[in-house]
């Protein structure tokens, strides 16, 4: 909806809870304000509403700093996991800006990840190439609020938060035993997983409830003070 189709409806809205026999008594001045303190009132509730939302969601994230040596060391690891060298003469931003690079490590990494990738065409066409990565990754187990938005990449409005959600994904790859290819960054810490056997369970339940009754399960019984008045 264009912006003068929107400020149109918020006026009839602004109005809507009169009758035609009211409306018509209204001054021109009086119609006037009460649209522009409806419409106030409707911008600054949508506005509120639409930051909480953005926030719980995860998706205002502040602009972050770009770093050469990360930039760096994450195209030589798309580099050696498409098994292509990147050329030099291309900027970070711009290698990455259409998404077709990121579409072809999604599905070296994981294979059928993205059906179908956009060589060419117009910005919007491009776009979706990116959308399309964004979708894969989190199929593939990347978290949502460390997946950069389009406009992050496209717009280059936040270059960083894309450097670290090609991180999350570089680390996510180490919990799909199938993946093969180079790693990135630290080893994953295992799960500790302890399992015991029936006689160990067993042997356990017999020393808490031992130690249950002990001193007669620490009940009151046996304490002489217990409901007795105090002596001063």
């Amino acid at each position: 909806m264009k912006t003068n189709q929107r400020i149109n409806f918020l006026k009839l809205f602004a109005l809507s809870h009169l009758t035609d026999v009211q409306k018509s008594h209204l001054s021109y001045a009086v119609r006037k304000d009460i649209e522009t303190r409806e419409i106030a009132r409707l911008y600054s509730k949508r506005l509120r509403r639409w930051l909480k939302l953005k926030k719980r969601g995860g998706l205002i994230r502040p602009k972050g700093t770009k770093n050469k040596e990360q930039e760096k060391e994450m195209m030589e690891w798309i580099g050696n996991v498409l098994g292509e060298p990147i050329p030099e003469s291309v900027s970070y931003e711009d290698h990455l800006k259409d998404g077709v690079v990121l579409c072809n490590l999604i599905n070296k990494i994981a294979p059928g990840s993205v059906k179908k990738i956009q060589t060419k065409g117009s910005n919007f066409q491009l776009m979706e190439n990116i959308q399309r990565f964004q979708a894969a990754i989190k199929k593939y187990g990347v978290p949502e609020e460390e997946i950069f938005q389009t406009a992050d990449l496209f717009e280059r409005r936040n270059i960083a938060q894309v450097t670290l959600c090609l991180y999350a994904l570089a680390r996510i790859t180490q919990k799909h035993p199938e993946y093969t290819g180079p790693a990135l960054g630290p080893k994953m810490a295992d799960a500790n997983k302890r399992e015991f056997t029936e006689d160990q369970l067993r042997a356990s339940e017999g020393h808490l409830n031992l130690q249950m009754g002990f001193n007669k399960g620490a009940s009151q019984s046996g304490l002489g003070s217990f409901g007795n008045s105090r002596h001063m």
